[in-house]
């Protein structure tokens, strides 16, 4: 590929690094979420959301549980003080939810931003200022010392016009695209600003380190994250937080690896949403914890509502492989997947309570909202006897013996690559029923009566067309007297090798499901019937073996 020449590293390792976070394995608890869906997220939208449609949104991210809610840049547009403004007037805001607002450290957009939070009980105030050598250089054209002294007058301002309020909002600061700023330097001005706030630990301050473009690694962030964490003043009254965007593909790994090098707290959206490829996913990052035996601290158990909910208010698709909330991130095609999924759903038979290790599924499709018959085991041409066999006992009750299941699953395979299609499950059980109960009959048994006579003597009616016949025949039992008759009338011989049967229902009025499969000439043909009676369910299953040899 040409032109790769053209590109550096732009990203800067600390200059004392050490690996501590590395030697974690997990982490063990939430981080602190603050979602950025109604910024961040809003402002990558190609139509931003109505005033009505953000209140929804906001509702939407109480019920999740976020107790962080950054609400925009209210200072930007008046769409935004609009929308701040009415969260506070219309009392929507809970009592136990902070709202974050957003400003640059510029002395008119902090005033206006403070105007837009007043009569809110619990405020975050975000201020930020660029500190790479990128922004320094090209955008400001200004020295470290002067990019430093924006970040200084703008804490000094935050701190002076809280005090006049009367207010105890607390304070945020971001050295924005900290990713591209050395990492001594960015400690440097966020201790400036931390000297002034002088945080406590009933008021403790943000120090947020975002990931404004991605540069590197995830591990080289990591490194600068546990760099700063480790030397900011006033540490224990200092949540350290991030803010991971996705340039790379990489903010998952980002978060979770800042988060284990010493980051307390996460900003992100629902789905990654968010500017050029979008922040970090907090749906993925909060069921990674789950998936571990944490408790994420946010409710995902509804995730199609949510999912939906979040397609109408942001008019973005959600990708059918989004990790835990994509259409198809549970779906097995694959023949030996379904086989092992089917097999470890059998084993957790009447061991529920057991911890969770089906293969090839991460988590239970049920604690997040969805269903295993529909999203779990999907039937195409890649399928095999252990989904197709999953289908038609989840779905339909339907128990088939082991050596019919291959049957089956070539059966459903064969339909689906001739429509070039998946099968649901009532398309799997009609090709069921095809295969083996409603197949081209060329006799049928309407009638059987049977006696008591050195073992069992029966009358069986043997129907080709409009002629009746009339055989009798004995066996060691009903269903062999009934195959000795069928095979003397017409003059064939097999060997009945496989029956099997089952309830399909409870009560009085229940149906029986009887399975049968008969070897003639090194070949196993099988054949299903369905009946109040289980006698009668016999017959018609090896009348339709039968009429495959025929």
């Amino acid at each position: 590929m040409k032109n790769y020449q053209k590109y550096t590293k732009q990203y800067f390792l600390p200059p004392e690094r050490s690996m501590d976070w590395a030697e974690k394995d997990a982490i063990d608890r939430a981080p602190v979420w603050c979602s950025v869906d109604l910024r961040d997220g809003n402002q990558a939208l190609i139509e931003p959301m109505s005033l009505e449609t953000k209140i929804e949104f906001f509702k939407l991210l109480v019920e999740i549980g976020f107790k962080e809610i950054e609400v925009g840049f209210p200072a930007a547009s008046e769409t935004e003080y609009t929308f701040l403004r009415a969260l506070i007037e219309q009392e929507l805001i809970p009592d136990d939810v902070t709202v974050q607002v957003l400003t640059q450290a510029r002395e008119h957009i902090i005033r206006k931003t403070f105007e837009a939070v007043k009569g809110a009980k619990n405020v975050i105030v975000h201020v930020y200022n660029s500190t790479s050598v990128a922004q320094r250089e090209q955008v400001f054209k200004k020295d470290k010392e002067q990019i430093k002294q924006i970040a200084i007058e703008g804490a000094k301002l935050l701190k002076r016009l809280t005090e006049e309020a009367g207010e105890q909002y607390r304070f945020e600061y971001s050295p924005e695209s900290f990713t591209g700023t050395e990492p001594e330097y960015a400690l440097e001005v966020c201790n400036a600003v931390l000297d002034i706030w002088q945080p406590t630990a009933d008021r403790k301050a943000i120090i947020n380190l975002p990931v404004t473009v991605e540069h590197s690694l995830p591990h080289v962030y990591a490194q600068q994250v546990e760099y700063v964490a480790k030397r900011l003043h006033y540490r224990e009254n200092v949540v350290v937080s991030l803010h991971p965007h996705n340039d790379r593909g990489c903010g998952v790994a980002d978060s979770e690896l800042g988060l284990l090098a010493g980051g307390d707290r996460i900003e992100g959206t629902l789905f990654g949403n968010g500017e050029r490829t979008g922040n970090v996913d907090i749906i993925t990052l909060a069921m990674n914890l789950f998936s571990h035996g944490v408790d994420p601290k946010l409710n995902f158990e509804n995730m199609p509502y949510i999912t939906a909910l979040y397609k109408s208010y942001t008019d973005m698709p959600v990708s059918p492989r989004q990790p835990y909330a994509g259409e198809l991130v549970f779906a097995a095609f694959s023949g030996s997947h379904q086989d092992a999924i089917a097999k470890g759903m059998e084993c957790r038979k009447g061991r529920e309570n057991e911890k969770w290790t089906v293969p090839y599924l991460p988590i239970d499709p049920k604690d997040v909202g969805r269903e295993y018959d529909s999203d779990v085991i999907r039937i195409n041409s890649q399928s095999g006897k252990g989904g197709v066999g999953y289908v038609l006992q989840s779905v339909y009750g339907l128990n088939l013996p082991r050596k019919m299941k291959e049957v089956m699953g070539y059966a459903a395979k064969n339909v689906s690559d001739h429509l070039h299609k998946e099968l649901k499950a009532p398309e799997v059980y009609a090709v069921f029923e095809q295969e083996f109960i409603n197949v081209a009959k060329k006799f049928t048994v309407p009638e059987c009566h049977f006696r008591q006579q050195n073992g069992i003597e029966a009358d069986v009616t043997i129907q080709e067309g409009e002629k009746k016949t009339v055989v009798i025949a004995k066996g060691n039992g009903r269903l062999d007297a009934v195959s000795n008759a069928v095979k003397a009338h017409f003059g064939i011989s097999y060997l009945l090798t496989s029956y099997e049967e089952h309830a399909l229902s409870n009560g009085s009025s229940s149906s029986a499901i009887s399975y049968v499969g008969i070897d003639s000439d090194g070949k196993t043909f099988w054949g299903a019937g369905i009946h109040e009676d289980i006698i009668s369910s016999s017959i018609a299953a090896l009348v339709n073996a039968v009429n495959h040899i025929l």
